[in-house]
């Protein structure tokens, strides 16, 4: 049983390395996100401002139009209008654009679904490997271990926890940016039926 035990301690405690490294790897994927969403953020609110207030005040063809003009302004949702725009009259191949944007979106918000599961995931494994030699260390009063141990314990739940934070909001924000993109698309679609 010891020999068991003893395995076991070993092949957990052997993973803080690569427990550490993920973690660290995903933190700056995290931060790497929040620049690219703030930089998605600023476009969006220019294009999608735009649009929206197209929308009220054009007909169908003139929001096409509207569309085209944009200057500077390439992005999944203006692509994927003129493409509808393109194939107006063709019900299949609009359905179609409207189920590849739909994957394309569903493909970027799994960035931040990993880093909402990933980041807490690590954060704990972190967090309970080094409980371990903590506590061995407690038991046989080697205090400075316990102390580094249980220093490396909070620091990894600490930032498995931000790194979940920062995927959570993420993926709050572009879940309605998604549904905002789908409606637009869906009343273009609609609009070209008639």
């Amino acid at each position: 049983m010891d020999a068991i035990t003893n395995l076991l301690y070993w092949l957990s405690t052997g993973l803080l390395i690569p427990v550490i490294i993920f973690l660290l790897f995903f933190f700056l994927k995290s931060l790497i996100m929040i620049g690219g969403f703030y930089g998605a953020y600023i476009t969006r609110m220019k294009v999608n401002k735009q649009i929206h207030s197209d929308i009220e005040s054009m007909d169908i063809k003139e929001l096409l139009e509207s569309i085209k003009s944009m200057p500077n302004h390439k992005g999944k949702l203006i692509e994927s209008l003129m493409r509808i725009n393109r194939s107006a009259g063709k019900q299949p191949m609009m359905d179609k654009i409207l189920g590849d944007y739909e994957v394309a979106l569903d493909k970027e918000l799994g960035a931040s679904k990993v880093l909402v599961k990933i980041g807490p995931m690590l954060g704990l494994m972190g967090t309970l490997i080094p409980m371990g030699p903590a506590l061995v260390g407690l038991a046989t009063g080697d205090v400075a271990s316990m102390a580094s141990n249980m220093q490396v314990a909070f620091a990894t739940t600490v930032v498995g926890i931000i790194i979940g934070a920062i995927g959570f909001i993420s993926l709050q924000v572009k879940q309605r940016w998604v549904a905002d993109d789908m409606n637009i698309l869906e009343y273009v679609v609609e609009s070209l039926k008639k």
